[in-house]
Protein backbone atom coordinates (compact mmCIF):
# COMPACT_ATOMS: atom_id res chain seq x y z
CA UNK A 1 0.00 0.00 0.00
CA UNK A 2 1.63 3.31 -0.97
CA UNK A 3 2.13 6.00 1.92
CA UNK A 4 0.11 8.67 2.02
CA UNK A 5 1.13 11.83 0.38
CA UNK A 6 2.10 14.25 3.47
CA UNK A 7 0.61 16.82 1.34
CA UNK A 8 -2.93 15.17 1.41
CA UNK A 9 -2.99 15.49 5.13
CA UNK A 10 -5.45 18.22 6.58
CA UNK A 11 -3.39 21.54 7.52
CA UNK A 12 -4.35 23.43 10.58
CA UNK A 13 -5.90 26.80 10.07
CA UNK A 14 -3.25 29.69 9.73
CA UNK A 15 -4.60 31.22 13.14
CA UNK A 16 -3.74 27.77 14.88
CA UNK A 17 -0.42 27.80 15.35
CA UNK A 18 -0.86 31.36 16.68
CA UNK A 19 -3.43 30.70 19.34
CA UNK A 20 -0.91 27.20 20.43
CA UNK A 21 2.41 30.13 20.87
CA UNK A 22 0.19 32.56 22.96
CA UNK A 23 -1.29 29.60 24.49
CA UNK A 24 2.54 28.17 25.68
CA UNK A 25 3.87 31.93 26.48
CA UNK A 26 1.27 32.51 28.70
CA UNK A 27 1.59 28.94 30.52
CA UNK A 28 5.57 29.89 30.48
CA UNK A 29 5.61 33.50 32.21
CA UNK A 30 1.95 34.35 33.30
CA UNK A 31 -0.79 35.78 31.86
CA UNK A 32 0.11 39.01 33.50
CA UNK A 33 3.23 40.01 31.14
CA UNK A 34 1.01 39.29 28.46
CA UNK A 35 -0.26 43.06 26.77
CA UNK A 36 -3.86 43.64 27.23
CA UNK A 37 -4.86 42.85 23.54
CA UNK A 38 -3.08 39.54 23.76
CA UNK A 39 -4.59 38.64 27.44
CA UNK A 40 -8.17 39.66 25.34
CA UNK A 41 -6.98 37.39 22.33
CA UNK A 42 -7.04 34.73 24.85
CA UNK A 43 -10.18 35.09 26.09
CA UNK A 44 -11.42 35.43 22.75
CA UNK A 45 -10.34 32.39 21.91
CA UNK A 46 -13.05 30.27 24.08
CA UNK A 47 -16.04 32.32 22.84
CA UNK A 48 -14.66 31.87 18.76
CA UNK A 49 -12.96 28.89 18.13
CA UNK A 50 -12.11 28.98 14.78
CA UNK A 51 -11.10 32.45 13.44
CA UNK A 52 -8.24 34.44 13.89
CA UNK A 53 -9.56 36.75 16.78
CA UNK A 54 -6.48 39.41 17.49
CA UNK A 55 -8.04 41.68 14.67
CA UNK A 56 -11.44 42.02 17.18
CA UNK A 57 -9.16 42.45 19.90
CA UNK A 58 -7.63 45.23 18.73
CA UNK A 59 -10.67 46.75 17.36
CA UNK A 60 -12.46 46.20 20.80
CA UNK A 61 -9.86 48.26 22.48
CA UNK A 62 -9.79 50.64 19.94
CA UNK A 63 -13.36 51.28 20.11
CA UNK A 64 -13.26 51.19 24.04
CA UNK A 65 -9.68 52.57 24.79
CA UNK A 66 -8.34 49.90 27.89
CA UNK A 67 -9.31 46.40 28.54
CA UNK A 68 -10.86 47.74 32.00
CA UNK A 69 -13.70 49.81 29.41
CA UNK A 70 -14.25 46.92 27.20
CA UNK A 71 -14.94 44.38 29.75
CA UNK A 72 -17.76 46.86 31.62
CA UNK A 73 -19.04 48.25 28.57
CA UNK A 74 -23.16 47.84 27.81
CA UNK A 75 -23.65 45.12 25.72
CA UNK A 76 -25.65 46.83 22.79
CA UNK A 77 -21.99 48.95 22.61
CA UNK A 78 -19.77 45.62 22.33
CA UNK A 79 -22.68 43.86 19.57
CA UNK A 80 -21.86 47.11 17.57
CA UNK A 81 -17.94 45.87 17.34
CA UNK A 82 -16.99 44.50 14.05
CA UNK A 83 -14.10 44.12 12.03
CA UNK A 84 -12.86 42.71 8.20
CA UNK A 85 -9.94 39.92 8.77
CA UNK A 86 -6.90 39.13 6.69
CA UNK A 87 -8.91 37.07 4.10
CA UNK A 88 -12.17 39.52 3.47
CA UNK A 89 -14.79 37.84 6.25
CA UNK A 90 -16.43 39.93 8.50
CA UNK A 91 -15.83 38.83 12.55
CA UNK A 92 -18.05 40.83 15.09
CA UNK A 93 -18.88 40.54 18.74
CA UNK A 94 -22.71 38.65 19.10
CA UNK A 95 -24.31 38.78 22.30
CA UNK A 96 -22.85 35.65 23.91
CA UNK A 97 -19.35 37.14 23.36
CA UNK A 98 -20.49 40.21 24.90
CA UNK A 99 -22.05 38.26 27.47
CA UNK A 100 -18.95 35.86 28.01
CA UNK A 101 -16.80 39.30 28.83
CA UNK A 102 -19.12 41.03 30.76
CA UNK A 103 -19.22 37.76 32.59
CA UNK A 104 -15.28 38.32 33.48
CA UNK A 105 -15.90 41.67 34.17
CA UNK A 106 -18.27 40.48 37.02
CA UNK A 107 -16.21 37.87 38.37
CA UNK A 108 -13.40 41.02 39.14
CA UNK A 109 -16.10 42.81 40.50
CA UNK A 110 -17.40 39.81 43.03
CA UNK A 111 -13.34 39.68 43.71
CA UNK A 112 -12.52 43.31 44.90
CA UNK A 113 -15.83 43.08 46.43
CA UNK A 114 -14.94 40.38 48.59
CA UNK A 115 -12.69 42.49 51.29
CA UNK A 116 -15.38 45.02 51.61
CA UNK A 117 -18.30 42.66 52.36
CA UNK A 118 -16.41 40.74 54.96
CA UNK A 119 -14.99 43.10 57.15
CA UNK A 120 -15.39 46.82 58.48
CA UNK A 121 -15.84 48.96 55.79
CA UNK A 122 -14.26 52.60 57.54
CA UNK A 123 -11.57 49.68 58.29
CA UNK A 124 -10.92 48.63 54.99
CA UNK A 125 -11.14 52.15 53.22
CA UNK A 126 -8.39 51.06 50.41
CA UNK A 127 -10.16 48.01 49.68
CA UNK A 128 -13.41 50.15 49.47
CA UNK A 129 -11.88 52.59 47.02
CA UNK A 130 -10.52 49.79 44.72
CA UNK A 131 -13.97 48.32 44.75
CA UNK A 132 -16.11 51.66 43.77
CA UNK A 133 -13.18 51.93 41.32
CA UNK A 134 -13.69 48.84 39.50
CA UNK A 135 -17.48 48.91 39.43
CA UNK A 136 -17.53 52.77 38.38
CA UNK A 137 -14.35 54.14 36.54
CA UNK A 138 -15.45 52.96 32.80
CA UNK A 139 -19.63 53.55 33.31
CA UNK A 140 -20.76 55.62 30.07
CA UNK A 141 -23.55 57.18 32.29
CA UNK A 142 -23.79 58.25 35.55
CA UNK A 143 -25.05 56.08 38.40
CA UNK A 144 -26.15 56.39 41.93
CA UNK A 145 -25.42 53.66 44.52
CA UNK A 146 -25.85 53.86 47.92
CA UNK A 147 -23.77 51.70 50.46
CA UNK A 148 -26.26 51.41 53.71
CA UNK A 149 -24.06 50.52 56.55
CA UNK A 150 -25.11 48.67 59.91
CA UNK A 151 -23.94 49.80 63.56
CA UNK A 152 -20.32 48.28 63.07
CA UNK A 153 -20.13 49.87 59.97
CA UNK A 154 -20.45 47.12 57.89
CA UNK A 155 -21.89 46.46 54.33
CA UNK A 156 -25.57 46.08 54.39
CA UNK A 157 -26.41 46.25 51.14
CA UNK A 158 -24.83 48.29 48.09
CA UNK A 159 -27.72 49.43 45.67
CA UNK A 160 -27.96 51.00 42.57
CA UNK A 161 -30.54 53.97 43.80
CA UNK A 162 -30.21 56.11 40.02
CA UNK A 163 -29.26 56.18 36.43
CA UNK A 164 -28.40 59.10 34.83
CA UNK A 165 -27.03 60.62 31.91
CA UNK A 166 -23.41 61.48 30.52
CA UNK A 167 -23.45 64.48 33.58
CA UNK A 168 -26.05 63.87 35.31
CA UNK A 169 -27.57 60.75 37.87
CA UNK A 170 -30.80 62.02 39.70
CA UNK A 171 -30.26 61.30 43.68
CA UNK A 172 -33.61 61.97 46.08
CA UNK A 173 -33.06 62.35 49.38
CA UNK A 174 -36.56 60.38 50.50
CA UNK A 175 -36.31 57.46 48.89
CA UNK A 176 -32.74 56.98 50.39
CA UNK A 177 -33.59 57.43 53.83
CA UNK A 178 -36.62 55.26 53.27
CA UNK A 179 -34.31 52.29 52.35
CA UNK A 180 -32.21 53.00 55.44
CA UNK A 181 -34.97 52.58 57.41
CA UNK A 182 -36.02 49.38 55.66
CA UNK A 183 -32.43 47.91 56.20
CA UNK A 184 -32.26 49.29 59.78
CA UNK A 185 -28.86 51.14 58.43
CA UNK A 186 -27.38 53.48 61.05
CA UNK A 187 -24.36 55.26 58.05
CA UNK A 188 -24.39 55.35 54.33
CA UNK A 189 -22.02 55.95 51.98
CA UNK A 190 -22.95 57.76 48.57
CA UNK A 191 -21.06 57.15 45.79
CA UNK A 192 -21.51 57.91 42.11
CA UNK A 193 -19.35 57.94 39.12
CA UNK A 194 -18.25 60.88 36.36
CA UNK A 195 -18.26 59.53 32.60
CA UNK A 196 -15.96 62.84 31.88
CA UNK A 197 -13.61 60.76 33.60
CA UNK A 198 -12.78 64.09 36.45
CA UNK A 199 -13.94 62.60 39.93
CA UNK A 200 -13.86 66.28 41.15
CA UNK A 201 -17.40 67.42 42.31
CA UNK A 202 -19.43 69.92 40.71
CA UNK A 203 -21.40 72.46 42.68
CA UNK A 204 -24.60 70.40 41.92
CA UNK A 205 -22.82 67.25 43.79
CA UNK A 206 -22.34 69.43 46.91
CA UNK A 207 -25.54 70.56 46.98
CA UNK A 208 -27.00 67.54 46.54
CA UNK A 209 -25.00 65.61 49.06
CA UNK A 210 -26.06 68.48 51.65
CA UNK A 211 -29.74 67.70 51.32
CA UNK A 212 -29.18 63.99 51.69
CA UNK A 213 -26.95 64.59 54.91
CA UNK A 214 -29.90 66.95 56.54
CA UNK A 215 -32.57 64.03 55.47
CA UNK A 216 -30.78 62.22 57.48
CA UNK A 217 -30.17 64.33 60.50
CA UNK A 218 -33.80 63.75 62.20
CA UNK A 219 -33.65 59.84 61.47
CA UNK A 220 -30.06 59.73 62.95
CA UNK A 221 -29.08 58.37 60.00
CA UNK A 222 -25.24 59.53 59.11
CA UNK A 223 -23.81 60.01 55.86
CA UNK A 224 -20.14 59.13 56.22
CA UNK A 225 -18.77 60.18 52.76
CA UNK A 226 -20.05 61.05 49.00
CA UNK A 227 -17.30 58.85 46.38
CA UNK A 228 -16.76 60.25 43.31
CA UNK A 229 -15.17 58.22 40.67
CA UNK A 230 -13.79 58.31 37.64
CA UNK A 231 -10.97 57.18 35.77
CA UNK A 232 -8.24 59.64 37.01
CA UNK A 233 -9.01 57.93 41.07
CA UNK A 234 -12.02 58.51 43.37
CA UNK A 235 -11.93 62.00 45.33
CA UNK A 236 -14.32 61.48 49.02
CA UNK A 237 -16.27 65.01 49.72
CA UNK A 238 -15.57 64.22 53.60
CA UNK A 239 -11.69 64.82 53.24
CA UNK A 240 -12.40 67.75 50.91
CA UNK A 241 -14.69 69.04 53.90
CA UNK A 242 -17.48 69.38 51.24
CA UNK A 243 -19.81 67.80 53.90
Amino acid sequence: MPSADASSEPKKPDHSGHRDRLRERALKTGASALPDYELLELYLFRSIPQRDVKPLAKALLTRFGSLPAVLSAPLEDMVQVSVVDGKGRTLKVTKNIALDLQLMFEATRRVVAQPVTRTTVIASWSALMAYVQVTLAHEPREQFRVLFLDKKYQLMADEIMGYGTVDHAPAYPREIMRRALELSAVSVILVHNHPSGDPNPSPGDIDMTRQIVKAGEPLRIKVHDHLIVGREGVVSMSQQRLM
